[in-house]
């Protein structure tokens, strides 16, 4: 654990700069997609994407958590995320067409990267060592709220990918004492369910197998197993 936080500690003050600049250009980005979503404005979000996952995995896990066991690993996986927006860019599978049916959750999915340095201050922590906006659970949970708010047609992929790395959250809420990744387990469950039902209602005319109604109902089991586990893990939390 100290290994851990000591690799945070100097990321923070490595690169406070740069994260308040990547913090500030993911706003204004975001904010143009919204006023204005013209073509140049979707190719920027995409290429915004391309650079913040691969900052993650060059910046975050290769430079600066090689004491880490395993970052190697870590860093190909966000590698390939970057890799999916990128071919997302060429491609323009994803239209970034807005789905305005989940604006509460969006908008505590958006205000979830700015909650993560406020509970860590809360919780007595101090910068440098302390979660900031531009970390890979940060990065995560924007990402989701960014394509829940533009859901019409997603990149299932990426979807897959954060969801799996979400639910990784549970174990460092142990591991490394980071109650603040409660945060992004808990948004994901019905991230998960909102997304794949999506899928789910625009493929519902067509003959799959198995078939979508099935799916759907499966899914909202396994995400309320998920949730159940989540609710177990944040009272053993709070209970201690």
């Amino acid at each position: 654990m100290e290994i851990f936080w000591n690799t945070i500690t100097q990321y923070n003050e490595g690169t406070w700069w740069a994260q308040l600049i990547i913090t500030v250009v993911g706003v204004l980005l975001t904010i143009q997609l919204y006023r204005k979503p013209t073509l140049w404005a979707k190719r920027s979000m995409k290429i915004y994407m391309v650079f913040l996952n691969g900052w993650i995995s060059i910046v975050y896990y290769m430079m600066y958590c090689g004491a880490r066991g395993h970052n190697h690993i870590l860093a190909t996986f966000w590698g390939v995320i970057a890799l999916i927006w990128l071919w997302d860019l060429f491609t323009d599978y994803t239209p970034f067409e807005r789905n305005p049916k989940y604006k509460a959750l969006v908008g505590v999915l958006y205000a979830m990267p700015f909650l993560y340095p406020l509970l860590s201050w809360a919780r007595g922590m101090e910068f440098p060592m302390m979660t900031t906006t531009v970390m890979p659970c940060s990065v995560a949970v924007f990402t989701i709220g960014l394509l829940l708010a533009f859901s019409r047609r997603v990149n299932l992929l990426v979807i897959l990918f954060l969801c799996h790395w979400a639910l990784i959250a549970f174990s460092k809420v142990y591991i490394y004492k980071i109650p603040e990744d409660l945060l992004l387990a808990s948004a994901t469950v019905p991230a998960i369910y909102l997304f794949f039902k999506n899928y789910f209602d625009q493929n519902l005319h067509k003959e799959t197998k198995p078939r979508a109604r099935f799916m759907n109902w499966f899914l909202i089991f396994i995400c309320v197993i998920v949730g159940i586990l989540l609710s177990m893990t944040l009272l053993q939390e709070m209970g201690r």
